[in-house]
């Protein structure tokens, strides 16, 4: 079989798993066609490049953002994207006068401040240290675990909402508005801005890894501007008046080399909104597709609830809601016997590393009962995830509450639409019904 594996096509997207298995097999670290981008799918290749920060840069992270914007990266083949097997430097390049100029109109801080400021997901350590440390005060365990009554509360009402119903949209009604909520409070912003809090971070996502990342700049812009409009007034209204929320907490670490530009606080927040609620809605997506899918596995976690959180770890393997990120190799090296050259740009997939048999025996069938310990869905080294505590928090008190409070329900739609993304995956709608209408 020839590997062909190129991440931005449909097929691909509606399932990477016998991809990911065909590159683990034949071409574990594997150029795709017309990119300057290498992805990695074997788990101990993945752990790997995952624990050496200094040669495989976060900085790739900016390349990604880099394609919103409209700029040329290094990483689009497909949907009309730049080829770039000419690009140096990761490559990146400027976006065009035109789009330059809507930066200038629709973003409140300049384009040259974007690309210059700090940002935790894209440094690298030394850097990288005091920034994570600035947000690991707002997710301390103490802080996290003191969420769940409230959280209990959150999905309490939309099971109440739901159980009248004949069918009714997991995604739209419970998987989405949770975490989004959660997220809100936590930074201390109106929840009931919650559709725009969606709607721009959809956008966001859409921008730089759905099908048409990097061809639609400004509808990309628009979106970001406003959040970023929107959380630029936040962090001026909690320097005036402090409060207990995130945002405040990232505006108090004003000292020495976390002192922070209000650029850099706010796309704090952008991040942490973004991530915070993709994040979790997919997680809780593909849980309950799980579930439908194995009968056998839903008779178990309905028999005991105690497995839920085995539920939870497993799907995080089995789907990994976040299925890769990038890396930009900083200096000429190799991994598994392929040469990288400096700048290009690295896939790690995670998702591809929890199903690999040499880590996960017989890796694609779902099992609650396994042992899925040390799976990469949140990451590994100095990037693991900041916010896996309340991503699993969330997804064990909505699953909790969704199999204990409503009766058996099955699919009421055929095929299911993923989200357009390559980065991320989880189910666009999940329309069910009672399995016994």
């Amino acid at each position: 079989m020839t590997v062909e594996y190129n991440p931005f096509t449909p097929e691909v997207k509606a399932d990477p798993y016998p991809y990911y298995a065909a590159l683990r097999k034949e071409a574990p670290v594997y150029r795709v066609p017309g990119t300057a981008m290498y992805a990695v799918s074997r788990y101990a290749d993945v752990a790997e490049l995952l624990t050496q920060p200094e040669l495989f840069s976060s900085a790739g992270m900016r390349v990604m953002l880099l394609g919103g914007f409209g700029a040329s990266v290094g990483m689009k083949a497909a949907a009309g994207g730049p080829s770039a097997d000419d690009a140096g430097n990761g490559g990146s390049a400027l976006p065009s006068p035109e789009i330059l100029a809507q930066l200038s109109r629709d973003l409140p801080f300049s384009f040259q401040e974007l690309l210059t400021s700090r940002n935790v997901i894209m440094a690298d350590p030394p850097g990288h240290t005091p920034l994570r440390g600035i947000v690991n005060r707002g997710f301390t365990p103490r802080r996290i675990a003191a969420l769940e009554g409230r959280i209990r509360e959150m999905a309490d009402e939309a099971i109440h909402r739901i159980r009248d119903k004949r069918e009714f949209d997991l995604v739209a009604e419970l998987s989405t508005p949770i975490p989004v909520q959660v997220i809100a409070e936590l930074l201390g912003v109106e929840p009931e801005r919650r559709d725009d809090f969606k709607r721009w971070s959809d956008a966001i996502v859409a921008g730089v890894s759905g099908s048409a990342a990097g061809t639609n700049p400004p509808q990309f812009i628009s979106a970001f501007g406003e959040l970023m409009q929107y959380f630029k007034e936040v962090v001026e209204t909690r320097r005036r008046n402090p409060r207990s929320d995130l945002v405040s907490v990232i505006v108090a670490a004003q000292e020495g080399e976390t002192k922070l530009t209000d650029l850099e606080v706010v796309m704090f927040a952008v991040l942490l909104l973004a991530a915070g609620n993709e994040t979790t809605t997919n997680l809780i997506g593909n849980a309950v597709l799980a579930l439908l899918e194995y009968p056998d596995q839903m008779k178990k976690v309905r028999a005991d609830p105690g497995l839920i959180p085995d539920l939870v770890e497993e799907t995080l393997r089995y789907d990994s809601p976040v299925q890769a990120l990038f890396r930009q190799v900083s200096a000429d090296a190799e991994l598994a016997g392929t040469k990288l050259p400096a700048g290009s740009i690295v896939l790690p997939l995670f998702a591809s590393a929890n199903r690999d048999e040499a880590q996960f025996p017989d890796p694609d069938r779902f099992d609650v009962e396994r042992d899925m310990k040390g799976h990469l869905a949140f990451g590994y080294g100095v990037h693991f995830c900041l916010g896996a505590s309340l991503a699993r928090l969330e997804a064990r008190v909505c699953l909790e509450a969704l199999l204990a409070k409503l009766p058996p329900f099955r699919l009421c739609q055929g095929n299911v639409e993923q989200i357009d993304s390559f980065l991320l995956r989880g189910p666009r709608s999940l329309q069910l019904t009672w399995a016994d209408v």
